[in-house]
């Protein structure tokens, strides 16, 4: 893989020793992370009791040199509201967050690691080979 980006629930699954995620992340080239997961990563962190520890390994991950902070933008804005259409049009909605993240995924032309089956509904992202199975 040339390049990742990381949904929120494979980055909880790479803090917790999933080594999938972890090969994932090894091999890429570059991995990317959303403006949009960061800000679920620390409403999580913000909402538990280990603010901390979690935002110190988030840190220390985020200053490796391949990782990139993915910022939305129009072009984005614009994949967002055509994958939403899509998804309303054919009955499968997702949650708008996931949305943002496939349209930032297929943006960068990269491929999305999670483990949300929902993202199968979406026409034109790459995902990961763990959740087709």
């Amino acid at each position: 893989m040339t390049s990742i980006f990381l949904d929120t629930n494979a980055y909880s699954h790479f803090i917790h020793g999933d080594q999938s995620v972890q090969v994932a992340i090894n091999t890429a080239k570059i991995v990317y992370i959303s403006s949009i997961v960061l800000g679920e990563l620390y409403a999580g962190f913000i909402n538990g009791s280990k603010f901390e520890i979690n935002n110190l390994i988030l840190k220390k991950l985020l200053n490796k040199k391949k990782i990139r902070v993915f910022d939305i933008n129009s072009k984005t804005s614009f994949i967002y509201a055509e994958l939403f259409v899509k998804l309303s049009k054919i009955g499968k909605p997702i949650p708008t967050n996931d949305i943002w993240i496939a349209a930032s995924a297929i943006e960068t032309n990269s491929t999305l690691v999670t483990y949300d089956k929902h993202f199968l509904n979406i026409p034109n992202l790459k995902l990961w080979s763990k959740i087709s199975k």
